[in-house]
């Protein structure tokens, strides 16, 4: 079975920043589970399991564009020192902020007295990517996955 919208993919990966070393790997858990079609990954890694079935591996470079985006100037936002579970913060520290939007990769650029200034923009943004990926199964969609545009695990989801 091919790999095209609206099919759960079950795959393992490897990431790396192309000129850089691995950021991650699935290696070691289970495999990860997507939605095709549904924007549940990068576009340019998507793109490059269409019409790929159970036991290819491949590899893919994924431009910036297709990954996290383009880092973006003007990103960097000022916030209360009391946000932040972790006292112990320090330039170039990545961690999670929880905002209006739901928790957020922030990387911390510099650290006041009582404010901290962080960078928005997401900590690979700008990044050219490069994936090493084998596809361990290709299965139809459940109707209730297409209607919540996520897999649902063994037995089911409950929200």
């Amino acid at each position: 079975m091919k790999i095209e919208k609206d099919r759960v993919v079950r795959f393992h990966y490897a990431v790396s920043v192309k000129d850089g070393g691995d950021v991650e790997s699935s290696e070691g858990r289970e495999p990860l589970a997507i939605l095709a079609g549904h924007g549940n990954i990068i576009p340019g890694l998507e793109k490059a399991m269409e019409g790929r079935e159970a036991g290819d591996r491949f590899e893919v470079d994924v431009p910036a564009a297709e990954a996290y985006g383009e880092k973006r100037e003007g990103m960097t936002q000022r916030v209360p020192k009391k946000h932040f579970r972790d006292a112990k913060l320090a330039p170039g520290m990545q961690v999670v902020l929880n905002t209006n939007f739901g928790p957020r990769p922030v990387t911390i650029q510099k650290v006041g007295m009582s404010v901290v200034d962080v960078d928005l923009n997401h900590p690979m943004a700008g990044k050219d990517l490069h994936f090493d990926v084998e596809i361990v199964d290709v299965r139809e969609a459940t109707p209730e996955e297409i209607e919540h545009g996520h897999v649902h695990g063994e037995g089911g989801h409950h929200h």
